[in-house]
């Protein structure tokens, strides 16, 4: 194995916790936005669960789209950012 392949994995292992602490906060962040959008959008302080009956299928599925959009986006964002401090700090990009 290459120097620069065994320095790629040494990057990969060391930034796990990097990485897993990045979706912890992820979570937590995009959770309180999206209790802000939906909040906006529907005009109720909670989104519809897919077990609750009152709900219709449409909003169930609406809600889980916008949640999941938000995360995804919000994860990125933060992965991206912790790989770039990750690389300042190291000089390894993490996911290569």
């Amino acid at each position: 194995m290459s120097e620069s392949r065994n320095a790629s994995k040494s990057a990969k292992l060391v930034y796990r916790p990097v990485g897993l602490a990045g979706g912890i906060l992820a979570g937590v962040i995009s959770g309180a936005v999206f209790k802000q959008v939906w909040k906006r959008v529907s005009g109720e302080d909670d989104a519809p669960d897919a077990l609750q009956s009152e709900y219709r299928m449409r909003e169930v599925v609406l809600a889980a789209a916008i949640q999941g959009a938000i995360f995804a986006a919000t994860k990125a964002a933060i992965d991206r950012a912790g790989a770039r401090g990750f690389t300042k700090l190291t000089g390894s990009w993490p996911g290569d």
